[in-house]
């Protein structure tokens, strides 16, 4: 499947998270995402480098500037349990916009078209580094990474598309 790109529609899916009182709900991306601006962006792994020390505190220091300009939801994916994403959303106690979102067979990331095979890594299927801008189910900008890079995803590089 080719990766999603601008002008696409959002596919819908199911991702799980954690809520305030700790319980595992299960949430359709639509239901976050339709008649919003939104921010969705996927990491390679929980607790890995890049992800944990650049991509993720991007959009968490960024937050305040992105929903200044029109930003309802910023959505962090990721190819790990919800157990696993709960753990890091812990990781980031300044963190207050940035919601954690698991995926934990890979399935949505599948159907954005964005699956990286890792199992030569010994991590199997993960999501390749990305940040998409979604008005209303639609993509405004798809910002996805070759391999391991970090050069077009960033909070900054989505600022730029707004």
């Amino acid at each position: 499947m080719a990766p999603i790109a601008v002008g696409d529609p959002l596919p819908d899916g199911t991702l799980a998270y954690f809520d305030e009182q700790d319980q595992l709900q299960q949430v359709s991306v639509h239901s976050l995402a339709a008649g919003k601006k939104v921010i969705l962006f996927g990491v390679p792994g929980a607790f890995t480098p890049t992800c944990s020390l650049k991509h993720v505190p991007g959009f968490i220091d960024k937050a305040d500037e992105l929903k200044s300009k029109g930003v309802d939801e910023i959505l962090c994916i990721s190819v790990n349990d919800p157990f696993v994403m709960k753990a890091w959303a812990k990781t980031f106690p300044e963190n207050k916009s940035v919601k954690f979102l698991a995926d934990g067979s890979a399935k949505y990331t599948h159907a954005l078209g964005l699956e990286l095979d890792l199992s030569e890594k010994g991590l199997g299927t993960r999501s390749r580094r990305f940040a998409l801008l979604v008005d209303d189910l639609k993509v405004k900008a798809a910002n996805v990474e070759s391999g391991g890079d970090f050069t077009v995803s960033s909070a900054d590089d989505i600022l730029k598309a707004l």
